[in-house]
């Protein structure tokens, strides 16, 4: 009888426990599918602060939309009319409405402007979080720009780091990841990290850093590795579109990745045809779809 007993307990354990394998392999199927997500810029659909770049990004085939936080000039902060619950809610309201995400918020305005020097930083940073916290955003983009190229300036480097170590403890306690974007290879910005020293800064990878100078995307990719890259630019500098680029090979990429086992945001920067820069949904379009011919095919 007890012989029986623990011989029927093993059957119905093994039985309990292939059950449990089914939704287990659904679900590896479904994160697999949704492993790479591709979104696009509201800045670079020409559509910067306008809630009409979410039907906009839907038209043009994207999974998700990057918002600015809007213009800097010599103000304190962004001119961010996302500070407005009202304005928030409308596109939080709209991005459901279309199943449209938020992939994250962009501090553009540091492109121009430096980040080392600006005495306002920290209200800028702060906006922005309080911003993304607002909208359940859990990214938001900060490149170090022209003022802050760590190659051409080295001797920013100090105060670069010692703000961005500020920003890290306000990202934590926002529970929320700034990406940065620099000048420099990946073994050097793989070395600002950890100078750095903190989880809730990482790269804001791009792929046109190494292909605009000499360097092997790829290795480039695997330098930094999957644990430091929060998002990526998944486009080249304008002249043509990803497809007929001859300078990156997005399958290539994608094998790489895959066996970083890297998953995120892929997000349309540029990569425009020279001839029609300004032809938004002929650009982004094109873009949009070959990235999910590459990422999303199984």
């Amino acid at each position: 009888m007890q012989h029986q007993n623990r011989r029927t307990f093993i059957n119905n354990t093994a039985l309990l426990a292939g059950a449990l394998m089914i939704p287990n392999q659904l679900l590896f199927a479904f994160e697999k599918k949704d492993r790479y997500k591709v979104a696009v810029i509201d800045l670079m659909i020409l559509k910067r602060q306008k809630i009409s770049a979410l039907p906009l990004a839907k038209e043009l085939g994207a999974d998700g939309l990057e918002i600015d936080m809007g213009g800097l000039g010599n103000r304190e902060t962004f001119d961010n009319k996302l500070a407005d619950p009202k304005v928030r809610q409308e596109y939080l309201d709209q991005a459901k409405e279309l199943n449209l995400e938020i992939c994250s918020l962009a501090m553009t305005g540091f492109y121009a402007q430096s980040f080392a020097t600006r005495p306002t930083y920290h209200k800028m940073i702060q906006d922005c979080l309080d911003t993304a916290k607002a909208m359940n955003v859990k990214v938001v983009f900060l490149p170090l720009g022209v003022q802050g190229d760590l190659v051409k300036n080295p001797e920013l480097r100090e105060p670069i780091v010692k703000r961005l170590k500020v920003a890290g403890k306000m990202a934590a306690k926002a529970g929320i990841v700034i990406g940065i974007e620099t000048a420099l290879d990946a073994k050097g910005e793989l070395k600002l990290l950890k100078d750095i020293g903190c989880k809730h800064i990482k790269s804001y990878f791009n792929f046109s850093n190494p292909i605009k100078n000499g360097r092997d995307l790829q290795q480039e990719l695997r330098t930094l590795g999957r644990k430091n890259i929060i998002q990526i630019h998944a486009t080249n500098d304008d002249g043509v579109w990803l497809q007929n680029d001859s300078k990156i090979n997005l399958p290539e990429v994608r094998a790489t990745l895959d066996d970083m086992g890297w998953s995120g945001w892929l997000v349309v920067e540029r990569s425009r045809d020279a001839s029609q820069p300004t032809n938004v949904k002929y650009n982004f379009s094109a873009n949009t779809t070959y990235l999910k011919s590459v990422f999303q095919a199984k």
